[in-house]
């Protein structure tokens, strides 16, 4: 008699459920078929080229009608409207998802076409259309960031130690609503900052590598404060206080507690301001110009980077096109490569020096 009753709740239980790889199913089977649906209009020549996003989109409704229609019918119309719900939260992710999908397809997809040995071994000095590489805006853009950071990473985590620590009153109050105000700037106002402090000192017709570097610290500089800021907050408090106790000055507790406590947290947010900034065009233009040529001194003429090379390339073209847009897109296939290398290297220092409790 317990054995039957066992079985019947069982069958209970398990009767009238979709299987838990269903929903994955159904999506992945949404996205198959009108992948296949772009890919049959491309090759019929409705399309020129394979719509991604389109493939995507349409499969997400899909497969919101399907997971709908088939809980219905298996699970009843109580569990369907959970579905529904749970479908359409989903949905609303990957829609937003789906600029970023758009762009990394699009980006890969015309990039790879330069993305050789030549490209990362060669400069522009001498190439009219056909060749080149990208060389020199490589290592402008490496030299130009590095330098701002080794500005803004000190400045940007003394003042948050500052504000978290020390800061009480008036001065932390303007501190605070200046660091705020800097982290709305617009980008070109950095570069016309940066162009004018030389041009006061140099002329007019300065440019060059540092110039970049310090419009690039302004933008980096409140992203390290604010990032900072925050990792610092997050230390608790009994550590500072036990530290206290123990007759431990303050600067020291610093020191030795609170910075080797939250490394982890402010090595991220400095590598995640970098790759804020990296990508910066507007203020290069106007501070370190244009070059084909080499250029490994910071505090001597022209450097390329890789944003401002990527947009001379597009908007600059010659007679034959292509070898101009080829070199673009691979500049910003390179640069995307950059800013993702960077997050992974931040996530590995946050996993790697994150405090281990016992």
């Amino acid at each position: 008699m317990s054995v039957a009753v066992r079985n019947t709740r069982a069958n209970t239980l398990t009767a009238g459920k979709l299987p838990k790889f269903a929903p994955w199913g159904l999506l992945a089977i949404s996205w198959a078929i009108f992948v296949a649906v772009f890919l049959l209009l491309k090759a019929s020549g409705s399309t020129k080229d394979f719509n991604i996003v389109g493939a995507l989109f349409f499969g997400t409704i899909l497969f919101d009608v399907l997971i709908v229609v088939i809980s219905m019918v298996v699970e009843g119309g109580r569990k369907a409207k959970d579905r529904l719900v749970t479908s359409l939260v989903m949905s609303a992710f990957i829609v937003v998802l789906l600029p970023l999908v758009s762009l990394v397809y699009t980006v890969i997809s015309r990039g790879v076409a330069r993305f050789d040995v030549q490209y990362f071994t060669y400069s522009m000095r001498n190439v009219i259309s056909v060749g080149g590489g990208a060389l020199h805006a490589i290592v402008g853009t490496l030299e130009i960031t590095a330098f701002a950071t080794l500005i803004s990473v000190p400045v940007g985590i003394l003042t948050s130690i500052y504000l978290v620590e020390y800061g009480r009153g008036r001065l932390a109050r303007a501190i605070t609503f200046f660091v705020d105000v800097m982290t709305g700037i617009p980008s070109i106002v950095a570069g016309l900052f940066a162009y004018a402090l030389f041009a006061l000192i140099a002329g007019p017709a300065i440019r060059n590598g540092a110039m970049g570097s310090i419009a690039l610290s302004v933008l980096m500089i409140p992203i390290v404060v604010r990032s900072s800021e925050e990792i610092l907050k997050i230390v608790p408090n009994e550590l500072r206080e036990a530290s206290y106790a123990l007759g431990v000055p303050r600067w020291l507790t610093i020191v030795k507690i609170v910075l080797p406590t939250s490394f982890a947290g402010l090595a991220t947010g400095v590598v995640l301001a970098i790759s804020r900034v990296i990508g910066e065009t507007a203020p290069l233009l106007l501070t370190t110009g244009f070059t084909t040529d080499m250029n490994y001194d910071l505090f001597s003429d022209r450097m390329m980077t890789l944003p401002v090379f990527v947009y001379t390339q597009y908007a600059q073209q010659g007679p034959d096109a292509t070898p101009y847009l080829e070199r673009a897109w691979t500049g910003a296939l390179v640069l995307i490569l950059i800013v993702m290398a960077l997050n992974l290297i931040a996530r590995i220092i946050g996993r790697f020096f994150a405090p281990r409790g016992r």
